[in-house]
């Protein structure tokens, strides 16, 4: 009987041991998740470009591109291979109608603009964001030049791996 009793405090002990350890990892993520979110900052300058038309009153209509973009870049002592995959925000079914019918010379000004960006760059959330700003930029010149409009409000980056 003695020896029941100490086989259930043993397991009672390991029970407490797990639950503290347990709580500990939860608060921690806890606090860690909190520290990001307000280190982050609620800065409006981060904000991606929005086009300033009456278009905005259209609903938004996301096109999804069918394959993820798989580059390299080069930095810090050695080679990075990244992996994104991006939305394209538009306004109106007449916009997601060309943004699909162009979606070749999309793709091209995405993988030239990701072909440009650094290790540094795509390290830091203030990088990630120019990238995305300048994918903008570049999807909207180039069809511009196709369409005469700039069809794309955003490029919006769905996944992001970077090993």
């Amino acid at each position: 009987m003695a020896n029941d009793n100490a086989t259930s405090e043993q397991g009672g002990g390991k029970k407490k041991l797990i639950i503290i350890i347990v709580a500990a990892v939860v608060l921690l993520a806890a606090v860690g998740g909190g520290a990001f979110f307000f280190l982050s900052g609620d800065d409006k300058s981060q904000d991606d470009i929005v086009l300033e038309e009456e278009n905005n009153t259209l609903p938004a209509i996301y096109v999804t591109l069918p394959q993820p973009f798989v580059f390299n870049v080069t930095g810090d002592e050695q080679q990075r291979l990244v992996q994104v995959n991006a939305q394209l925000l538009v306004r109106g079914s007449e916009r997601e109608a060309l943004a699909k019918e162009n979606l070749p010379l999309v793709e091209h000004a995405l993988l030239n603009t990701f072909g440009a960006a650094t290790v540094e760059q795509l390290r830091t959330p203030q990088g990630q964001l120019e990238v995305r700003r300048q994918s903008a930029e570049n999807v909207r010149a180039a069809l511009i030049k196709v369409t005469g409009e700039p069809v794309v409000e955003r490029v919006l980056f769905t996944g992001f791996v970077m090993q």
